[in-house]
């Protein structure tokens, strides 16, 4: 067997995984700040989510550029539109390391960041989802994120709840943690990250190396949470998701009615406003329930909720969609 074939055959560190929806120019800078690492032994999965740019033409040509160098370095896969939470699956499918690392297609790491993430990964093993620091940049401009944003350590469940605390660029865990947990839901057209990292943090602790190793770019055209209306619906899902299967204690539990009570109160304002009356009342409801009944335990009652905001969600994704809705996420 010749030396390029064994090297072909042995399974690498780490996977990292880009989703990407016409974002030709954008993906192609992500793509070389991954190419640009200190540490070597990646390979790195591109799923496009159906673009219609030329963006999986242009990937494809640096996959073939890239490859000759080291074979199966790059590797791209294409399926239909179906939003970023079910690119990102087929990515993990798809790796052969045992870790897996994010990176959406409008932000950047620096060179070093999977040499330094996977030493932390390996001194903390208590740890079985970790992130980096981050770099903000908006109009390529540096900003400074809002208290409420900085990142710890440890049990951050309860903060999760109302402001998602890890992000996809930044994130790191083990492909066998992320199949256990289920993995991205694909019903989620945004938020999707939000409700993942939730599923983790309530059985695991955070890791964090306090390094600024990821850059996150925002106010460019097309960034989700620009482009998707009324996010809280798909917040709402997880948290009522996290009541309905969550081993959740007393204490968590009170915290995610809470927090669900809130958004449902809010997003039932915003439809009422709208005179989307029935909408507003069911997220009244809800509101309702979570505040004397899910406080306290699962029943029926949840599980028909649960069913009901999902096939609420997937009407109005698969309507967006239509509409020429970008899924691509940039929390």
């Amino acid at each position: 067997m010749s030396e390029r074939c064994r090297k072909a055959m042995t399974a690498p560190g780490v996977t990292v995984v880009i989703p990407a929806r016409n974002r030709r120019a954008m993906v192609a800078q992500a793509v070389d700040s991954v190419l640009a690492q200190t540490w070597h032994d990646f390979e790195l999965v591109i799923v496009d989510d159906g673009s219609e740019d030329g963006t999986f033409e242009h990937l494809s040509e640096i996959a073939r550029e890239r490859n000759t160098d080291r074979e199966g370095l790059v590797r791209i896969e294409r399926i239909a539109h179906r939003g970023p939470a079910a690119a990102r699956n087929r990515g993990v499918a798809l790796a052969r390391a045992p870790m897996v690392a994010f990176l959406d297609s409008d932000d950047l790491w620096t060179p070093r960041k999977l040499e330094r993430h996977l030493a932390y990964a390996r001194a903390h093993p208590e740890f079985p989802l970790s992130q980096t620091g981050e770099l903000w940049l908006r109009d390529g401009r540096r900003v400074n994120p809002a208290r409420r944003h900085l990142k710890r350590a440890g049990d951050i469940f309860v903060e999760s709840l109302r402001t998602c605390l890890v992000s996809p660029s930044a994130a790191m865990l083990p492909v066998k943690l992320f199949a256990e947990i289920g993995g991205f839901d694909e019903d989620m057209g945004a938020a999707e990250d939000y409700d993942l990292w939730l599923r983790i943090l309530v059985r695991h602790q955070a890791g964090l190396l306090d390094e600024p190793l990821t850059i996150r770019r925002a106010g460019h055209p097309g960034q989700l949470s620009a482009t998707v209306p009324a996010l809280d619906r798909f917040r709402i899902l997880a948290l009522a998701k996290l009541l309905l299967a969550a081993p959740l204690d007393a204490q968590r539990r009170a915290a995610a009615a809470s927090v669900l009570a809130e958004k449902c109160r809010i997003y039932a304002k915003g439809l009422k406003r709208r005179a989307r009356i029935e909408e507003s009342e069911f997220h009244e409801y809800l509101a309702e329930r979570a505040e004397r009944e899910w406080v306290e335990g699962a029943g029926a009652s949840l599980a028909g909720a649960v069913e009901s905001i999902r096939r609420r969600v997937r009407s109005r994704s698969g309507r967006e969609a239509g509409e020429g809705t970008c899924a691509n996420d940039n929390p």
